[in-house]
């Protein structure tokens, strides 16, 4: 689940949000099918995009109309009302030109076709109805593209969300073999489906059990991919994109270009008829697809079954008949205005806060990065940084360090190959990028002088990271900004190692890095602006969601796992058992539940965390007896590493560990037991202590504002995306009703339950932090 909400930054959607709260919803459905008369100016006599704003048109010699799409008041291509009646004008006009025989639809952006619509238009939806006239003013417009003459989508970058729904609107697709090049339908990550018609032309075009998989997870695909899958006809190199398309586009003018389409060969063609053509199959299709949601979701986000929903229904009407399209529009009218939906949005506008650099940009860009260890952070680190135009050189101890690094690397690289999201040449061109030295190697010194950023990943051991911090700030340039990536000691602590400490600062990133998407940058009183931004600008590049949080132990996210897993412990030694919690976290939406996280982590590593913030928090980490944590650790239960933790790890089973249980009795029997380790009670006690530290740490501003604090949290250890983050929690549940809940358990289990002030004055006032 954190891993795929990274997809959220690829969709847009339209940007009508004025238009709807100055005229309500009537008047959105009017501007999409509003053709030359919302156009700035009256076509001329022989251009057909004379008067746009955002398209410029080509009538060549042969009769193809070079259509070019440039949004001019955004950096990427993405449809508001204004492209949508530009579009219908410009069709309108195509089609009365008699001397256009076919159309040509490129992008004039160099990384993006059409990257989607902007979603700010759902701000001022307040009601089904307002959502409704979406699909009802764009499934007309689509729908004239598709009737009308030929028209050729000539792909290059994102094609996403509405962009891929107008491209299948489109007669023929090509698209370039370009790794920016990424087709999706991502709406599902914020709440919705595809509404403008990928419900019924996606699955009328590649098949049942090739769309589904492709709306309800929100993947993107490739170009060989897509190719396979007969989402797009052609694929062609970058720079032949437009003459490959010039040339489709008269042969299907002509007649000669038949698209060839549809399952191929006998196996093909008889699975499709078993799947789709029969009850049978497309029952069984429809209830493996139910079943697989709700294990991934338990139920939790309504979308995923509402795109099966349709798709079924459209099924038994026929794809792209008047009754699919009613269905798609109607739920998607129902999904927009589900509290779900408002807050994978809300996630969406904060991961676009988050990504704007609140410091002035450099001057110079960095291009070459230097890693210090190459242990899982280390190689992490490495390998997000190569596919994004970086050099790297890596430093180790030892050889036998460097190489399980550098074998992680292409490990992970060569599984990407396998799964075809890249190519054999690709992978060796980005282990190319790496360069792997070790400290008796004198060439490491030549190596780390060319580094813009220094990241240290080394053991967490203040001496250590004082004596590399030294070594290394011998050898490297004096802009160079040496980033730690320590999750346990002060940065302050580690910058008085450093003879420029205006370029020292943390750089935090979660495990594992290559999945994982937020990015803690931690400066210190010295820390220099044109070395955040400079660290900012990394990350960013690195594929990240930075945020910037204040030099205290645990930062932000350890800093609330901390009383998070306090209260499990105290779960556990008053009565609650391993499992029940467990799955009581799963069950409010946690990806992992907090028993396997420990495991995961490690237990030694769980119990250190809790020693690091103790000084700071008190009793806010206190309510489970830490003496439970030195016991296992001396009995060598630290989690999956070991095969025995909270369970016991045999191969791919794994069972409650009966020894953990009965040395968790003898903590019981010493104090009294908890009656009421419902579900619920567990769920509350352990989201109320993560949410009450997040709000202490907005109070004593170790996080700038309530959004960074949501996306850190989502994106950090997955705190339930569909729940908007611990402040959006807040806003939703009512800071009062908290406040008075929290309280109750505080007079039960004790003063760790005490709320922040914060949140006890954001209750009397009755404001909301969003």
């Amino acid at each position: 689940t954190i891993s795929r909400m990274s997809g959220l930054l690829r969709l847009g959607w339209m940007n009508v949000a004025h238009a709807v709260r100055r005229a309500g919803s009537a008047p959105i459905q009017a501007r999409w099918m509003a053709a030359a008369a919302d156009a700035p100016n009256a076509s001329k006599p022989g251009d057909p995009a004379s008067g746009l704003k955002h398209f410029t048109c080509n009538v060549l010699p042969n009769g193809v109309a070079l259509v070019k799409y440039d949004r001019q008041d955004n950096k990427v291509n993405a449809i508001n009302s204004e492209v949508g009646s530009e579009l219908s004008q410009l069709w309108d006009n195509l089609e009365a030109a008699p001397n256009v025989r076919a159309s040509v639809l490129l992008s004039a952006k160099p990384n993006d076709w059409i990257a989607g619509a902007d979603i700010s238009m759902f701000d001022g939806c307040t009601s089904e109805a307002d959502f409704l006239a979406i699909p009802h003013g764009i499934h007309p417009l689509f729908k004239k593209i598709e009737s009308g003459k030929p028209i050729v989508a000539a792909i290059h970058g994102s094609c996403l969300g509405g962009g891929l729904e107008l491209a299948l609107s489109c007669t023929y697709r090509i698209c370039t073999e370009s790794p920016r090049t990424k087709l999706g339908l991502p709406e599902v990550m914020l709440g919705i489906l595809p509404g403008a018609g990928g419900t019924q032309r996606l699955p009328k075009l590649i098949g049942l059990q090739n769309a589904l998989p492709l709306m309800l997870m929100g993947s993107n695909v490739v170009a060989s991919k897509a190719k396979r899958l007969k989402l797009v006809d052609q694929t062609a190199d970058p720079h032949a994109l437009e003459f490959a398309a010039i040339q489709a586009a008269e042969g299907l003018a002509s007649g000669t270009l038949k698209p060839a389409r549809g399952p191929k060969g006998t196996v093909e063609k008889l699975t499709k008829f078993l799947l789709e053509g029969t009850s049978f199959g497309s029952n069984y299709v429809f209830k493996t697809a139910r079943e697989g949601v709700m294990k991934q979701t338990r139920g939790k986000y309504p979308a995923p079954l509402a795109i099966i929903d349709v798709v079924e229904e459209s099924t038994k009407a026929g794809y792209t008949s008047v009754a699919g399209y009613e269905a798609e529009a109607q739920a998607f009218a129902k999904l927009g205005v589900t509290s779900e939906s408002e807050a994978l949005r809300s996630i969406f506008f904060g991961q676009q806060a988050c990504k704007k650099n609140p410091y002035k940009a450099n001057e110079t860009k960095a291009k070459h990065v230097a890693v210090l260890g190459a242990g899982l952070m280390g190689a992490g680190v490495v390998e997000v940084s190569i596919p994004n135009g970086y050099t790297v050189s890596l430093l180790d101890a030892s050889e036998g360090g460097l190489a399980r690094g550098l074998n992680q690397i292409e490990k992970n690289l060569s599984g990407k190959v396998k799964r075809k999201r890249m190519t054999s040449f690709e992978k060796e061109k980005m282990m190319c990028r790496v360069t792997g030295v070790t400290t008796s190697d004198e060439n490491w010194k030549k190596e780390f002088a060319k580094a813009d950023v220094v990241v240290e990943a080394v053991f967490e051991s203040l001496e250590l990271k004082h004596k590399v911090i030294k070594d290394v700030e011998a050898v490297i340039g004096d802009d160079c900004v040496f980033a730690s990536n320590t999750s346990a000691i002060p940065i302050a602590e580690l910058a008085k190692g450093s003879k420029r400490p205006e370029n020292f600062l943390g750089m935090h990133y979660f495990s594992p890095v290559d999945k994982m998407p937020l990015l803690e940058i931690i400066t210190h009183a010295g820390t220099s602006d044109a070395a955040a931004s400079r660290a900012f600008e990394v990350g960013l590049k690195q594929g990240k969601t930075p945020i910037f949080v204040k030099d205290v132990p645990g930062f932000f996210v350890n800093r609330c796992l901390g009383p998070y897993m306090d209260e499990a412990v105290a779960l556990l030694q008053g009565g609650a058992e391993i499992k029940a919690i467990n799955e009581a976290m799963l069950d409010y939406g946690f990806p992992v539940g907090p028993m396997s996280l420990v495991d995961e982590v490690g237990i030694e590593v769980a119990a250190s965390v809790g020693k690091n913030l103790a000084g700071d928090l008190g009793v806010r980490v206190g309510a489970g007896d830490a003496a439970f944590f030195d016991e296992v650790i001396a009995n060598d239960w630290l989690g999956r590493k070991t095969g025995k933790g909270m369970f016991v790890y045999e191969g791919k089973k794994k069972e409650v560990n009966e020894e953990m249980v009965k040395l968790l009795e003898t903590y019981q029997a010493k104090r009294p037991q908890e009656s009421d380790n419902t579900a619920a009670d567990i769920q509350f006690r352990m989201m109320s202590r993560f949410v009450n530290e997040a709000a202490y740490c907005l109070q004593d501003e170790i996080i700038a504002t309530p959004t960074v604090g949501d996306i850190g949290s989502i994106f950090g250890i997955g705190f339930p995306p569909f729940r908007g983050g611990p402040f959006r929690l807040v806003d939703s549940f009512g800071a009062q009703k908290f406040c008075d809940e929290m309280m109750r358990y505080r007079d039960a289990h004790g003063d760790h339950f005490q709320p922040a002030q914060i949140l006890l004055d954001y209750a009397k006032a009755g404001k909301k932090f969003h």
